[in-house]
């Protein structure tokens, strides 16, 4: 299921469930589109399993925030929600996607969080975005044969989780709205009942919690809001004056 076109971007932001990326890292994407860089999304499972809405309504939630946030495309996957686990299938769909789109920066759910498939979608995610970048694994994509291809970086936004980040990005401008992509999943974080039973991430406290850990991200790094990444490597620079 696809909104828009695969194309080359410069970020590819994935997420095992749609509204992962809202949640999550959804700010600094708004940061990067406002400064001329083209993003993209994949959710790896189509969210079938939460307790509110179903299938159907989160796709059109989830396409309903892309358009909003101004993504290129966005795709979601049908992997098992809750089950998502390494296999060859599960890889080379995420391979798949990542030599279409070809990033320079991948993001990734937290290597570990409340919800198992979290973490287990952080390790696949990493694992893929190496493998994509090896010549013997063969894929084709709509019958087209690709090409090797591996992001410069794969950066892992917190989730529910409060951990220590090695970097954050002032999100300050961008935090109105991204309430309001967060806002488009009305199936997930509406409390009314029409929508659905109430549920841990359903109610306003919830919400609160988000703007409350920006705030703490915010005020760690010097900004009003912020959000916060885990790295698997040492980032280097070659400009110490570019780090604020």
């Amino acid at each position: 299921m696809i909104f828009g076109e695969i194309q080359k971007v410069d970020i590819l932001a994935i997420g095992v469930h749609p509204d992962d990326i809202e949640l999550s890292c959804s700010g600094t994407l708004l940061n990067q589109i406002n400064k001329g860089y083209t993003v993209g999304l994949l959710d790896l499972t189509q969210g079938e399993l939460g307790t509110r809405g179903n299938a159907e309504i989160r796709r059109k939630e989830a396409f309903d925030a892309a358009q909003l946030m101004g993504a290129k495309f966005r795709v979601i996957l049908k992997n098992q929600d809750g089950f998502i686990n390494f296999n060859e299938e599960t890889s080379i769909s995420i391979i798949e996607i990542i030599r279409a789109s070809k990033p320079k920066i991948l993001f990734a759910n937290a290597k570990s969080d409340r919800h198992p498939d979290h973490g287990r979608a952080a390790k696949i995610t990493a694992d893929a975005a190496f493998l994509a970048g090896l010549e013997k694994i063969e894929t084709n994509y709509e019958g087209v044969k690709q090409e090797k291809w591996r992001p410069n970086a794969v950066y892992h936004y917190l989730q529910d989780y409060t951990m220590e980040a090695d970097f954050a990005v002032d999100i300050t401008p961008f935090f109105d709205k991204k309430l309001d992509l967060i806002y488009c999943f009305s199936s997930q974080f509406d409390a009314s009942e029409q929508n659905g039973p109430k549920t841990p991430i359903s109610g306003k406290d919830f919400l609160d919690y988000i703007q409350a850990k920006n705030i703490l991200f915010g005020r760690l790094a010097g900004y009003k809001y912020a959000e916060a990444y885990q790295v698997n490597r040492l980032i280097g620079v070659n400009d110490i004056f570019k780090l604020d």
